[in-house]
């Protein structure tokens, strides 16, 4: 019978890490789904909607909550309070389900 010497038993440990390690690997890769995206919430959606929408606005008083070129808050003076013109969405309750609907079809990976 053979003694195995050092570096022989380093290289077979060495090939059991590695084999385990790519058994993880190939474990994780069939679990994850397989466009390596993570589908977004509703909430998400609505948030990326809202981005979308004041980054889309020219001015820069998009929003209520929006800051004003001075620093002061826009208030009334947004175009969201004013009647007429632009109106972007600012609020997640200003999104319907049908917009999320659409967001989702549209930004889907094929």
């Amino acid at each position: 019978m053979a003694v195995k010497t050092e570096g022989e038993m380093n290289m077979k440990t060495k090939h059991s890490v590695t084999s385990i390690g790519l058994a993880i690997f190939m474990a994780l890769a069939v679990a994850s789904p397989s466009s390596g995206q993570q589908t977004m919430t509703d909430a998400q959606v609505r948030q990326a909607i809202i981005r979308q929408s004041i980054s889309s606005y020219s001015g820069s008083c998009p929003c209520p909550y929006s800051t004003a070129r001075n620093g002061s808050r826009c208030g009334g003076r947004s175009a969201y309070s004013r009647p007429g013109g632009a109106s972007p969405i600012c609020y997640a309750s200003d999104v319907s389900d049908a917009q999320v609907a659409a967001y989702r079809r549209s930004n889907t990976r094929r």
